[in-house]
């Protein structure tokens, strides 16, 4: 138990859960600057698709995303996050992502149905807060069937 007032224990609670909302939002919308900032400036992702190989640092991952190809779109579901505000500044999460992928089209428009099925994993969050709000110190993603 953190011995944190339960006042103090859901506002974390709640800044963590909107952090890993807004996560998939900024994903989705291809924002990769906004994704990157929302990691501290050493922290690591490990993707769901590749869980063993971290991504280091909020630059490499900006620049990971960056160097994504643009030819696909994507719709994250987050569900079942539970967050634990073990102090003031520091945190644990855990989240279940659904995410369908369909290929963009040349005009702008949402594609006519998914290109394969959706891949169900998870994320496992270490979280701190900075200066600038609550960010991802690790975010370690898996997968919970094969693809």
């Amino acid at each position: 138990m953190s011995g944190l007032d339960e006042q103090t224990r859901r506002a974390i609670e709640w800044d963590c859960a909107r952090l890993i909302n807004l996560y998939m939002q900024l994903n989705d919308a291809g924002d990769w600057n906004g994704v990157a900032d929302l990691f501290t400036e050493d922290g690591a992702l490990y993707r769901p698709t590749i869980p063993d190989k971290a991504i280091a640092g909020r630059e490499a991952i900006r620049e990971g995303f960056k160097a994504r190809p643009a030819t696909a779109v994507t719709r994250h579901v987050v569900s079942n996050i539970v967050v634990e505000a073990e102090s003031e500044t520091e945190a644990s999460a855990t989240s279940i992502m659904l995410l369908f992928r369909g290929q963009a089209t040349e005009d702008g428009s949402l594609p006519a149905h998914h290109s394969a099925d959706p891949l169900v994993g998870f994320f496992k969050d270490r979280l701190r807060k900075t200066a600038n709000g609550w960010r991802f110190v690790e975010r370690r993603g898996g997968l919970d069937f094969a693809p």
